[in-house]
């Protein structure tokens, strides 16, 4: 049975920064396309970014530039390292895996952690 666990989130003053985390069981993260998404209150979930060795890397526009995603094989983890964040980006980030390993636009995220919450304050 898959399981995603997310860790990391908090609070922190707008300019701040963040480094996601997100560990898996029974499923190895470096063999499909993997990623991270967020939803805030009232809004729909957005992807934020993707990654595999296919289509290597990809980013909402809102977040280039500030936010970055990697991946630790040996440690089989996920991270997001968020800089600069804005209140607009306060929200549940969720880790997401699919069982596709070519692009990531295309792929079924079918897998879920259970979030953690990021909160930017003014």
């Amino acid at each position: 049975q898959v399981r995603l666990v997310e860790s990391g989130g908090g609070s922190v003053p707008a300019g701040g920064s963040l480094r996601l985390s997100c560990t898996a069981s029974g499923y190895i993260f470096r063999t499909y396309c993997v990623g991270w998404f967020r939803q805030a209150p009232g809004k729909e979930r957005e992807r934020v970014a993707t990654i595999n060795s296919y289509s290597g890397k990809g980013y909402a526009d809102v977040v280039k530039g500030r936010f970055a995603i990697s991946l630790d094989s040996a440690k089989n983890t996920l991270y997001l390292q968020m800089n600069s964040l804005e209140p607009e980006d306060t929200a549940m980030y969720y880790c997401a895996a699919t069982y596709d390993s070519g692009w990531c636009n295309k792929a079924d995220f079918s897998l879920w952690g259970q979030g953690t919450q990021v909160t930017v304050s003014a």
